[in-house]
C-alpha cells in the first residue's frame, strides 16, 4: 500500500507540474478575466452576466495578444506583449514553486532559489507558448518575401540523368 501511494503522489505531483506549465500562457487572460468578471458582479450584472462577462474578456485578451504577436512586425511591440502574458505567469509560477518547495525543502534560502528559477522556467514558457505562432520575417523594413518553390539542388545534366545505387557507399549517386 504505501508504494501504491509513493507512486500515485508522484504521478499527481507530475500532473500537477504538467499542468501548470501548460497554463501558463494563460495567466494573463485569467487575471484579466476575473479582474472584469469581479467588476461586473460588483456593479450589479449578476453571477451569469458577471461569467459571461468574464469569459469573453479573457478569450479576447488571448486571441488578440496572439493575434498581434503573429501579425506585427514591430520587434518592440512582439517583446512588449510577450512580457505582458510572461510576467503573471512568471509571478504564479514563484508562487507555484515556493509552496511545492515547502514539501520536500526546509530550507528558506533554498525554498526561495528554486522559486526564482520555476518562475524563470515558467516565464519562459509562457513566452515559447505565445511566441510560437509568429512567422519568420526578414529584419529590413518594407522588404515582401514570397515563398520561393522548393527547389532540389542537384548537379546539372542532361534529361536523361538518373540516380542508381552506388554499391561501394551504399548511398545513392548521379550516374550519366
Amino acid at each position: 500500500m504505501l508504494a501504491l501511494g509513493l507512486v500515485l503522489n508522484t504521478l499527481s505531483i507530475g500532473l500537477f507540474c504538467w499542468a501548470i506549465f501548460a497554463l501558463a500562457v494563460y495567466a494573463l487572460p485569467f487575471f484579466v478575466a476575473l479582474s472584469i468578471g469581479m467588476t461586473a458582479f460588483q456593479s450589479g450584472t449578476g453571477l451569469i452576466g458577471a461569467l459571461f462577462i468574464a469569459t469573453a474578456g479573457g478569450a479576447l485578451t488571448l486571441v488578440l495578444g496572439q493575434v498581434v504577436v503573429a501579425l506585427t512586425r514591430s520587434l518592440v511591440l512582439r517583446i512588449a506583449i510577450g512580457t505582458a502574458f510572461a510576467v503573471p505567469a512568471a509571478v504564479a509560477g514563484y508562487h507555484v514553486v515556493f509552496v511545492l518547495s515547502q514539501i520536500g525543502v526546509p530550507s528558506l534560502a533554498w525554498r526561495e532559489v528554486f522559486a526564482c528559477l520555476g518562475a524563470v522556467c515558467i516565464a519562459g514558457t509562457a513566452w515559447t507558448r505565445l511566441i510560437v505562432l509568429v512567422e519568420t520575417r526578414p529584419f529590413e523594413p518594407g522588404e515582401v518575401v514570397e515563398h520561393p518553390p522548393y527547389q532540389f539542388l542537384l548537379p546539372q545534366g542532361s534529361s536523361d540523368d538518373r540516380l542508381t545505387p552506388s554499391s561501394s557507399t551504399g548511398s545513392r549517386r548521379l550516374v550519366r
